[in-house]
């Protein structure tokens, strides 16, 4: 099969044209779920990633902001991909590869060193400014419920639940950092032994926390010493009890909904999973 630009738009393509004039198209990343193109592509002997979005995507515009302003803890040591070029406008961003193996579906998925160095990873991603927010948790509340309104298989009585209870919810001020928005083994990369980062289009300022929720969900649930290890690696475990119950409730309800509306079955299953365990009684 021949892979070619065919799904890019004509402003994307010319833009490419002058970035990577002559570039060839070697594999197609791209996910399948959700309007953007990943290209893997070579010149004079290089090799990058192309990202690409469609009309109504906003992942490339928080991808190109996260390299320009929070990224350079992991590029200086080679833990994360180096911009060369990117257009906002455009939803176009360039790349440089980043050698290694997907974590997710390998061996090095169910090993502890491998969460200890992505946890040490968070940490510095973390740690470069925090702000205050008096309206986050006002604002995720009703992001919350939003999701609750949209088409979903929540059942009507798990609705009318979790809407009872984000009504008696406080909205205090939140500390927030820069955050992944979607830390888990899909998006972390092993070459020699060494763990990366890829994948930044879920990076907002957010409650560090919040990072965790993937992993909670999944890995952690897996095998409590990865989550050990993670933690070792990361520092003082950020999760303050109510906080994080109100995340894993938001988070639930995101799975299962959005994961709806693109088609993901397997990614519903967990959310209602994750429905279930939030809330099973105490």
């Amino acid at each position: 099969m021949v892979i070619g630009f065919g799904d890019l738009s004509p402003r994307q393509h010319a833009l490419l044209g002058r970035w990577l004039p002559g570039a060839t198209v070697e594999r197609d990343h791209s996910w399948g779920l959700v309007a953007t193109t990943v290209l893997e592509v070579t010149r004079a002997g290089a090799r990058f990633i192309v990202k690409a979005g469609g009309d109504e995507d906003q992942h490339i515009q928080r991808e190109l902001h996260a390299h320009l302003a929070w990224l350079r803890p992991w590029t200086e040591r080679g833990r994360a991909p180096e911009l060369v070029n990117g257009s906002a406008d455009a939803k176009l961003l360039v790349t440089r590869y980043l050698p290694g193996e997907l974590v997710l579906g390998s061996g090095y998925a169910d090993d502890p060193g491998i969460h200890r160095q992505a946890g040490e990873l968070l940490a510095l991603l973390h740690a470069q400014v925090a702000v205050t927010d008096a309206g986050y948790e006002r604002s995720e509340n009703e992001r919350s419920l939003a999701w609750l309104r949209r088409p979903h298989r929540i059942e009507a009585s798990g609705v009318r639940r979790l809407r009872a209870e984000i009504a008696t919810w406080p909205t205090p001020p939140a500390t927030l950092v820069p955050t992944h928005g979607d830390w888990q083994p899909r998006n972390w990369l092993v070459h020699d032994g060494v763990v990366s980062v890829i994948d930044f289009g879920r990076a907002a300022m957010r409650p560090a926390y919040t990072d965790f929720s993937r992993l909670a969900a999944q890995d952690f649930r897996r095998d409590p010493a990865l989550e050990a290890a993670f933690l070792d690696g990361y520092g003082a475990d950020p999760r303050e009890p109510d906080a994080w119950r109100r995340t894993r409730v938001r988070a639930a309800i995101g799975t299962a909904a959005w994961a709806h509306q693109v088609g993901d079955e397997q990614f519903e299953a967990q959310g209602h999973r994750m429905l279930a365990e939030v809330l099973a009684p105490s």
